[in-house]
């Protein structure tokens, strides 16, 4: 058995879908004796986790699975190891950065909020 890492995509539709197209891209650990068995785990649960509700305005709501898109054999599970990489190229790489660098400081705020909040 070797533990995978795979990506789900949802799309994302509220009401009638009249907005800015959204997905979600989730990456999930599975366990499964192959790629294919990795594959189709992955596409179960994405199928399984396709849902409708009504959010707090009253008006439906549909995370509706595409598909797995991306299957990754995780070789080493050591404290550093790379689990995933992609490579983007980015039309305007300053706004890019900001926003990494803005997300990166959100991140450590929300950190240190939850540490000194448990301490």
């Amino acid at each position: 058995m070797n533990w995978y890492l795979a990506k789900i995509v949802y799309q994302i539709i509220c009401d009638k879908g009249f907005h800015t197209p959204q997905f979600d891209e989730q990456l999930r650990l599975i366990y499964a004796e192959d790629d294919l068995h990795a594959f189709y785990k992955a596409r179960l649960i994405g199928e399984h986790e396709d849902d409708r509700f009504l959010n707090n305005i009253n008006k439906p709501v549909h995370w509706k699975f595409i598909d797995v898109s991306e299957i990754h054999k995780l070789d080493n599970l050591a404290d550093g190891a790379e689990m995933y990489s992609r490579i983007n190229e980015e039309p305007e790489p300053e706004s890019f950065i900001n926003v990494t660098r803005r997300k990166a400081n959100h991140l450590l705020e929300d950190c240190t909020y939850q540490t000194i909040k448990l301490n």
